[in-house]
This record gives structure tokens, C-alpha cells and sequence, in this order.
């Protein structure tokens, strides 16, 4: 059995810890009306925090829900800022706890994965990989509205044995849609969903002893022997996951590396990567409308790929009146 971790909650919820996940929580928001609230009386409102916590009366408030639709449409709950800090108090205790067993080779919402990491380690992993291997890429269908939450307090109880601080932690994977589901987000839904697929990655990598492995959220691609071992492993994947954490595979594919494949906003060879067509496309809009902060934001994801040459020589000929930041400039 793993380790389990109690008496936790106490430790979390200090008033000096408090102060502190105040202070991450309002990063990049400080003009944001709720924080200039919350900071007009800044101790009180940390002290009534520390007190409903310490009681055992804090609820977390409801959600403001809105819908985003690039680049498709997702239904965003946003917490008041005072579930935020408390969040941001609860992830700086059971991070450190859970990411001692998280994979190397699991980059999404983690300090030092992203994207760009992601796909370096599969280029490097492809270009490693035999020449007649395969690519087998799978995603999960609708990942954060099905994870289950009796499921999803199994998972954190292997870790976790103060109930003080499970229980806490549940009220905030809820929305008020039922048992079903995380609030896309929520600080605190992103490590959920890391460790309800740790469950997958451990089996893929310790008990059917995958070599070659990537995962970034719910898509996640596996370098295969040959078409016949990767339909085996895709069979073996999508029973784990009906059976351990009822969730089902809704795209798959099986490619020759020759083929590449597209992954975390890349499209991947084993000699080269390019940005995906639509980030070609924002580039040429944000190129026409002048929009520096769009450029500098799609150049900084196409820098170690072979479409920044290209957006670099359009944004030479076509636009030479902008300024791009100087880790930009230096490479034009």
C-alpha cells in the first residue's frame, strides 16, 4: 500500500499559509474588481476564511458559469475569489504529495511539463523508436464531465487519510450538476484530473511495461512494435478504463511515423514539426489586424518548430512597422 498522509487540514489552513495563497491566487488579477474587494480589508477577510475553516463551516460559493467557444465550446465555472484562495491553499498542501508518483512523461497542468516539453519528448521518443514502429494516439471522450467522483475519492483516500481535508477537497469537484463531472475551471480540477489518469499511466507503463509513452491531458500517444502489438494495447487501454475508471476512448488512431501525427498543437515527424493549421491561420489574421500581443503569443508556441521561419520571413516583409518582444526579435 502507498504511503497515506493525515493530519493535513490544520497545516494547510494557517492564517500565514493563508496569506500566502492569497498572494498566488491574485497573480496576474490585481485590477480585477474581485480582488480589489477582497484586498479593501485583507485581514478580515483571511481571519473569516481561517475561522469557517477551522470550525468546519466553510462552503465553497456558487460558481459563475460562462462559455467559451474556441476551439470549441466549453462551459467555464469560475469561483469568487475567496474559493480561489482556498483552493490555491489546498493544492500548495497534496501537489507535493501527489506529483512524488506522477510519471515523467505526463505534461499537462504541471510546474515543468506544457506543451513544448511534451512534444520534444515524442519527437525524441519517435526519432528513438525502431523504423517499422508505430504510433498509436488515443483521446478520452469528454474527460473532465465524466470523471467520477466516487471514483476520483478513491484515488485521492490512497494518499490522503485526514477526512477533514477529503471532504473539503470534494465539495470543491462539485458544481451542483451531481456526482459526475469537474468545473472546468477550477485550480484544484487540474490536479483531479492528474490523478485520476495516474491510475491509467501507472498501468500503461508498470504492468503492461510500455516504453515509449506520452500524455497530455486526456490525449496521449504510445510508440508500438507493429500495427498488431498497438491494437492489443489500445484493447487492453480501453478495458482499464471502463472498468477502473469509467471513461471510454472516443478518437484513436494508428500511424506510421512517416504519417507524424498531430499532438499538444503540432503536427510531428521524426525530422521536423510544424504548427497546426489553424495557429497558421490566427498568424495570418493577427498579422493583417496588427495585433502584437496575438504574434508574440503564436510565435513564442512556433519558435522550435519549421513554421516559425516562415511566420518570421511574412512578418519581415508584410509588417516590418511591428515591434515584437526581444526574445522574439533576436531570433527574426
Amino acid at each position: 500500500m502507498p504511503k497515506r498522509h493525515g493530519n493535513l487540514y490544520e497545516h494547510a489552513f494557517t492564517l500565514d499559509r493563508l496569506h500566502a495563497a492569497y498572494l498566488r491566487a491574485r497573480r496576474g488579477k490585481r485590477k480585477t474588481l474581485s480582488v480589489k474587494r477582497f484586498e479593501r480589508d485583507l485581514g478580515a477577510n483571511l481571519a473569516a476564511i481561517h475561522d469557517d475553516l477551522t470550525s468546519g463551516d466553510y462552503r465553497p460559493q456558487p460558481y459563475r458559469h460562462f462559455t467559451v467557444y474556441g476551439p470549441k465550446p466549453r462551459r467555464i465555472a469560475a469561483p469568487t475569489f475567496r474559493d480561489v484562495v482556498v483552493q490555491h491553499a489546498i493544492y500548495a498542501m497534496i501537489s507535493p504529495i501527489f506529483e512524488a508518483t506522477f510519471i515523467d512523461q505526463s505534461y499537462g497542468c504541471r510546474a515543468g511539463g506544457g506543451a513544448h516539453r511534451a512534444s520534444d519528448y515524442l519527437q525524441s521518443a519517435m526519432r528513438a523508436a525502431p523504423e517499422d514502429a508505430v504510433l498509436l494516439q488515443m483521446d478520452i471522450r469528454k474527460f473532465y464531465y465524466r470523471i467520477d467522483h466516487a471514483i476520483l475519492r478513491s484515488l485521492i483516500e490512497r494518499k490522503i487519510k485526514d477526512r477533514a481535508l477529503v471532504d473539503l477537497m470534494m465539495r470543491f469537484a462539485c458544481d451542483g450538476s451531481g456526482t459526475i463531472g469537474l468545473p472546468i475551471g477550477n485550480l484544484l480540477s487540474q490536479i483531479y484530473a492528474l490523478i485520476y489518469l495516474d491510475a491509467m499511466d501507472h498501468f500503461i507503463k508498470r504492468d503492461m511495461k510500455v516504453k515509449r509513452y506520452a500524455r497530455y491531458v486526456d490525449d496521449f500517444v504510445i510508440i508500438a512494435e507493429d500495427r498488431e502489438t498497438a491494437r492489443r494495447i489500445k484493447g487492453q487501454i480501453e478495458a482499464f478504463l471502463s472498468d477502473r475508471l469509467n471513461l471510454e476512448l472516443s478518437k484513436w488512431r494508428i500511424a506510421t511515423p512517416r504519417q507524424g501525427t498531430n499532438f499538444v498543437g503540432f503536427r510531428t515527424w521524426r525530422s521536423r514539426r510544424f504548427v497546426r493549421k489553424r495557429a497558421l491561420y490566427n498568424f495570418s489574421k493577427a498579422l493583417r489586424e496588427g495585433r502584437v500581443d496575438s504574434l508574440t503569443s503564436i510565435m513564442g508556441h512556433a519558435k522550435r518548430t519549421s513554421s516559425y521561419a516562415h511566420m518570421a520571413r511574412r512578418l519581415s516583409a508584410e509588417r516590418p512597422d511591428l515591434k515584437l518582444p526581444r526574445k522574439l526579435e533576436a531570433t527574426l
